[in-house]
């Protein structure tokens, strides 16, 4: 039997999540701007839930075993994660990168028989998320929001459009990166444990993910190509011309924030290495701001802020999950660890599920698959989703994403994942 602490952080998790799916009523009533309205604008904030909920966990340990014992846990608590979402975040977003980005996008675009807009469309969805396999799952995120914000999202209305696309985003992101061993937060948990390196992702996840991706972001550039082809969703004139009067950013300082990219990717185990390098590179950065736009340190600092909410939170979780996963055959485990992921984060279900002793490789094949494959599915299936909601959320309205429309909205494009995860 769970003890004290253990019923309250389940029960804590659990309202968490409720908190998570009443997001929108909450912003609702601050935009009603009552007495109250600021309360309900922090409790609008999605990257905050966790957060918020996670400090109450600490406080409830302190009063039920001691103040010691609850700061015991927090030491044992591994926070390079949110720590490195935050800083890849902030690089990746930078203006430099992003114009890097896109020149790359429009240079491909060119090649596809297809319609400017359809090309740069498609390639957002499919190509950026699918690098992610290179430059870490968070990386894509921040970069594949940026560009959908800057490109697509700007006009008001259109909220299904947004919504297709950004379910699509979402669990695109998820799958794009089981291309190597370490991009992408599930598999890095389990790699070592496993013994799979990135030639075994490859050939076991990485095809059938690069296909699942391509025809996800196919299908949504199918259903939405009359709004693309229309210019009803891109950029207007005025936004357009405003684009062009910025400074061109020199191919030298590109590169100098490319090599802090790389830098920081490479050393995403060791967390003194990369926030001392993203406070060198904050630095560089306020000594060229000319080419520089806001960089998004609010921003990402919630995101972790959300992610270091959800390891408190889930690191309580273990003593009903693990032995929920460990039962299972492997095919009901692929849809039991899809349908879970939707309610916690995947990375954290993989970890749990390397615990479990004597599974087969087809059991922990349908664990990682199923991981990933529910990623899209919330904000909190999969680490760099609070990053997208970041980036976003304004542009939708009442400044807010729906939980449930974009359960609804990537319900297709996982189904798409799971097919190609489940054909041997």
């Amino acid at each position: 039997m769970p003890d004290a602490v253990s019923l309250v952080a389940t029960l804590l998790f659990a309202l968490a999540i409720i908190h998570t799916f009443s997001v929108p009523f909450f912003a609702r009533l601050a935009n009603r701007h009552g007495p109250h309205a600021g309360l309900w604008h922090m409790l609008a904030e999605v990257e905050a839930v966790f957060g918020v909920w996670a400090f109450v966990l600490i406080v409830s340990m302190a009063l039920l075993t001691g103040l010691d014992k609850a700061i015991s846990y927090l030491d044992t608590r591994n926070f390079t994660e949110p720590a490195f979402v935050f800083a890849i975040m902030v690089v990746a977003a930078s203006r430099p990168i992003l114009e890097l980005v896109q020149a790359l996008v429009s240079h491909v675009a060119r090649l596809l028989p297809l319609p400017r807009a359809l090309s740069l469309y498609f390639l957002t969805l499919a190509l950026i998320p699918l690098v992610g396999s290179l430059i870490t799952e968070p990386a894509a995120m921040t970069l594949a929001a940026l560009m959908l914000r800057k490109q697509y999202f700007q006009r008001s209305g259109q909220a299904g459009f947004k919504y297709l696309t950004l379910g699509v985003l979402f669990v695109n992101v998820s799958i794009g990166g089981v291309l190597t061993a370490y991009a992408a937060p599930p598999v890095l948990m389990v790699a070592n444990t496993f013994g799979w390196d990135s030639t075994y992702m490859l050939t076991h996840f990485g095809w059938r993910a690069a296909v699942a991706v391509c025809i996800n972001a196919a299908l949504v550039t199918l259903i939405c190509r009359k709004l693309l082809l229309r210019g009803e969703v891109g950029l207007s004139q005025e936004d357009a011309q405003a684009d062009t009067t910025q400074t061109r950013v020199p191919l030298s300082v590109m590169a100098i924030h490319l090599i802090f990219l790389v830098t920081i990717v490479l050393a995403a185990h060791h967390p003194v290495v990369f926030l001392a390098t993203l406070m060198m590179f904050i630095g560089y950065a306020e000594s060229y701001k000319h080419y520089q736009n806001r960089l998004l340190i609010k921003e990402g600092l919630m995101v972790g802020f959300f992610l270091a909410g959800l390891v408190v939170l889930g690191g309580m979780q273990q003593w009903w999950l693990q032995d929920l996963l460990g039962g299972l055959p492997p095919t009901v485990l692929f849809w039991g660890a899809t349908a879970l992921t939707a309610l916690t984060d995947n990375a954290a279900l993989t970890y749990l599920g390397s615990l479990v002793e004597g599974t087969s490789e087809a059991w922990r094949y349908m664990l990682v698959a199923g991981a990933v494959t529910g990623g899209g599915l919330t904000v909190i299936a999969n680490a760099p989703n609070p990053a997208g909601f970041a980036i976003l959320k304004s542009q939708f309205p009442d400044g807010s994403i729906s939980p449930l429309k974009l359960l609804g909205a990537a319900a297709v494009p996982t189904l798409v994942s799971a097919g190609m995860f489940l054909l041997f």
